[in-house]
């Protein structure tokens, strides 16, 4: 009993590992959108799958993409709370000079109304918002809730005091703005403030206080909220944990069209916890993450065509989609790139193009002894080619990040 508790642990802390790290993913996009976006930056490079022994011959079935290394609960690197302030913060207050502000939202209720945006003066605010006119949009947005206590505007107020858009950044009035906008009912202002306040921005940190607004934002169907919700309940942390709730609330972000939920969803399928185990439901929604350009999803999804693990196998369908991947950084991607490219199934062979894509690889800790051998016996003309082909790749891998 305690040997299946142990190996349940295990697998959780590897499945969250991955999904944890693009949770920011999802935060800045509470204000304008409901829709989270896909940040490749945030992508990890490494998706979930079985543990990786020595790479298997190029003419033999691929395995699944190595494990990730053991992580800390939700948190492998940063916080995503610090992801999302880093974020929130990328932008240095205008300086222009701002217009009339609000007083500070008082305890009682002074609005008698809480309509929604639907005026013109609320279109024109957000319309301004997405514009980049940040100071029409903060007066805009004052009148609506002045005349008419309008929540959306309410959140919007708290969006532009959160990134100084045309205002001087204040967390603590952004703070304001979204308990305000959230104590009536407004999904995008609980989401934004449980933001908050995993970061401890505009007040002290409270992580029970988040998950209940994350609660409540997901049961009003906001994606990115149920998509977190559901890390929680797979992480354990906040609420007990729960594998089924954790897939339910990634089937519903799935279903509403979020990369991030679709391929934690597959993940889920293909592991068979908190769902029956389903290679052909996994398949399918790796499929629609990597139509999303969800770059760990197009590598299981390319291995999963390749093999034909719950989709027909088409081999020339896989290659082009590990090449998509290798370029945009993946180093699985690259590595099963290479080995294809050595046996020539799916594309045609080219030993130039294998040994550079497993350099590519390698520099960035992929290891496949096999494509050494492979790149051992190439004449040294070869070897050479396929070095010049890699050293810009090599060189832009690994150029510290501003």
């Amino acid at each position: 009993m305690s040997r299946n508790r142990s190996r349940n642990r295990n697998a959780c802390s590897a499945i969250v590992a991955v999904l944890a790290t693009v949770l920011a993913a999802a935060v800045t996009s509470f204000a304008i959108a409901q829709a989270p976006p896909v940040p490749p930056g945030l992508i990890p490079d490494v998706p979930i799958g079985q543990p990786a022994g020595p790479p298997a011959p190029p003419s033999t079935r691929f395995e699944p993409a190595p494990a990730p290394l053991a992580p800390a609960p939700l948190a492998p690197r940063d916080t995503p709370a610090q992801k999302f302030q880093a974020k929130s913060k990328a932008r240095p207050p205008a300086v222009a000079k701002p217009a009339p502000r609000p007083n500070a939202a008082p305890k009682a209720d002074p609005w008698e109304t809480t309509s929604p945006s639907t005026g013109q003066d609320g279109d024109m605010a957000y319309g301004a918002f997405q514009r980049g006119y940040y100071l029409t949009a903060f007066a805009f947005a004052t009148d609506r809730v002045d005349q008419i206590g309008d929540v959306k505007a309410m959140t919007l107020l708290g969006e532009l005091y959160a990134n100084g858009f045309g205002v001087i950044q204040d967390d603590v009035k952004a703070v304001e703005w979204y308990r305000i906008a959230a104590e009536r009912g407004d999904r995008e202002a609980m989401f934004a403030l449980a933001m908050f306040r995993i970061g401890g921005r505009g007040g002290p940190a409270n992580r029970e206080e988040a998950a209940k607004l994350l609660a409540q934002a997901a049961k009003l169907g906001h994606i990115a909220a149920s998509y977190d919700l559901g890390l929680l309940y797979l992480a354990g942390q906040l609420f007990p944990q729960d594998f089924t709730r954790a897939a339910e609330l990634f089937l519903s972000a799935a279903r509403a069209g979020s990369p991030e939920a679709q391929y934690a969803i597959a993940t889920l399928y293909k592991e068979g916890r908190g769902i029956r185990k389903d290679n052909s439901e996994a398949a399918r929604w790796l499929g629609a993450a990597a139509a999303a350009d969800y770059t760990d999803a197009q590598v299981e999804y390319a291995i999963a065509l390749f093999n034909g693990t719950g989709v027909t196998r088409d081999e020339a369908a896989a290659a082009a989609i590990l090449k998509k991947a290798a370029r945009k950084g993946s180093p699985v991607a690259q590595n099963r790139l290479a080995q294809i490219l050595v046996s020539g199934r799916g594309i045609a062979p080219n030993a130039v193009e294998a040994i550079k894509w497993h350099l590519v690889s390698r520099a960035r800790g992929a290891t496949d002894p096999r494509l050494d051998d492979f790149m051992s016996k190439q004449t040294s003309d070869i070897r050479a080619a396929a070095e010049k082909a890699a050293k810009p790749w090599i060189e832009a891998a690994t150029e510290p990040r501003t």
